[in-house]
């Protein structure tokens, strides 16, 4: 039978549920109730573990970031940044010239640890989880951990990984008492509390939003609740860290499905000849209809991941979740299909790609079906595909001895006859038709409204979808 203190953690949901109002304003830069600010260390320096060290920094706490990374440490240590978001560089280059946030990539002794590391899932098949990288970052906290330090795990994570994280502490650190594990006070505080930010609005964000706290404990929610005050405007909620966990991938996997709904009624669209964006904007007409927009399929680390998260988890209990990754990534197949069959019918052509990115104004190309589609053009198609990128300094490696070039949208306007929207980028949202005139147009994102489509194009991707 389990000791009654580790008994009564496993449902705290139940017994402990905090709101507060963080009050920001007179706290930045300076102790709470007379306490010194902690030293923070966050682990992983990507799209979310830089500018929440960033952030950090700004309320005055000494941060320290950690990257397997020689090249983006050196970039931060610059004062510079290696990522594209609204605002970072400026927040960087003011928090490193404070002295407030400098990088390497050894782990240091702090008092708060922040774990923002990458949690892929396996190329097996399966989409099982990867969580490696988070329980690497714990491993090398384990070093310099001490007596008062508390762990927050912010990566997106199958539920259960947090306390994994504490099993790896305790499996390192047998002589400090881990919560759940021990009868008495803990001697550190760990707990689970994911991001939820849109690129591109990243520091408002993290500033702004609510954020949910799960704790091994109720008294590690509490000691994570109180850091968090520092720097959060939004309502920090506390519960436990399985119920966080799960929390996050719902949020993401509740996205997947509606946009599932919209791409197939895209398909359905294109199988029955109707323009999907009328379709969808006279349905939205209805007070308790809000359709999403379609595109290309679904990309990022998070929504095109996560929900397998849950299904990996549950796979009995996980039908609608499957199905709704199924479609998403089948209608990357579909738009593959119509672009070849247009490429195809224009054989004298040049052929612009519009975007490479997952989403719009932004440099982050993970999971990106835009990137997919145009690559497979290109390995297909070869000189013939040219691509579109403004955040992009080159083309990635898979385009390699493909033969397809990256030029800027000027270029693309002048040289192709064939132009295929993959990302709605501001920039390319600022056409205007009088540009476009007599260029064939495949819109997978919807921009260009006032686009015409001849009849027998439309006959012929008619086919094709």
């Amino acid at each position: 039978m389990r000791p009654p203190a580790i008994e009564a953690n496993q449902s705290v949901t139940a017994s402990f549920t905090l709101s507060c109002q963080s009050g920001l304003e007179g706290q930045q830069g300076t102790g709470m109730r007379g306490e010194n600010l902690p030293r923070v260390s966050v682990i992983g320096l990507g799209y979310i573990g830089l500018p929440t060290a960033a952030v950090i920094a700004r309320s005055g706490m000494q941060v320290h970031g950690v990257d397997v990374s020689q090249a983006v440490v050196d970039t931060i240590n610059r004062g510079e940044i290696h990522i594209e978001e609204v605002d970072l560089d400026g927040l960087v280059q003011g928090v490193v010239q404070r002295g407030l946030l400098r990088a390497s990539t050894e782990i240091e002794p702090a008092d708060v640890f922040v774990i923002a590391v990458p949690t892929p899932f396996h190329k097996d098949g399966q989409h099982t989880p990867d969580v490696s990288q988070v329980l690497a970052a714990a491993g090398s906290i384990a070093k310099v951990l001490k007596a008062g330090d508390t762990i927050i795990l912010e990566s997106t994570s199958p539920v259960g990984t947090t306390e994994q994280v504490r099993d790896a502490l305790a499996a390192a650190r047998p002589d400090l008492a881990l919560p759940g594990m021990t009868h008495g006070t803990p001697d550190v505080a760990i707990a689970y509390c994911p991001e939820r930010v849109l690129p591109g609005r990243i520091l408002e964000e993290l500033i702004n939003n609510d954020r949910s706290i799960g704790g091994i404990t109720p008294r590690c929610a509490r000691k994570a609740l109180a850091f968090y005050k520092r720097f959060v405007r939004g309502t920090c909620v506390t519960t436990d860290a399985r119920s966080a966990e799960m929390t996050k991938l719902v949020e993401n996997a509740y996205r997947d499905v509606n946009i599932a709904f919209a791409n197939e009624l895209s398909m359905v669209a294109d199988a029955m000849g109707l323009d999907v964006w009328e379709v969808i904007r006279l349905a939205n007409r209805h007070p308790r209809v809000n359709i999403l927009s379609p595109g290309p399929g679904v990309g990022g680390h998070c929504i095109a991941v996560d929900p397998w998260f849950i299904v990996n988890g549950a796979p009995e209990q996980t039908p609608l979740i499957r199905t709704a990754r199924g479609v998403n990534d089948g209608k990357i197949h579909h738009v593959i299909a119509r672009a070849v069959a247009l490429v195809e019918a224009n054989p004298q052509a040049q052929v612009a790609c519009l975007g490479l990115a997952f989403k719009a104004n932004i440099d982050d190309f993970r999971e990106s079906p835009a990137r997919l589609v145009a690559a497979t053009l290109a390995r297909r198609f070869g000189k013939r595909i040219r691509i579109v990128e403004p955040y992009a300094a080159g083309l990635p490696r898979e385009f390699e001895g493909t033969g397809a070039s990256q030029i800027d949208i000027d270029t693309a306007l002048e040289d192709c006859g064939v132009l295929i929207v993959l990302v709605d980028h501001d920039v390319f949202k600022s056409v205007p038709l009088a540009e476009r005139a007599g260029k064939i147009v495949y819109d997978t994102r919807g921009i260009w409204p006032d686009q015409p489509l001849p009849v027998d194009e439309a006959v012929e991707l008619r086919r094709a979808g």
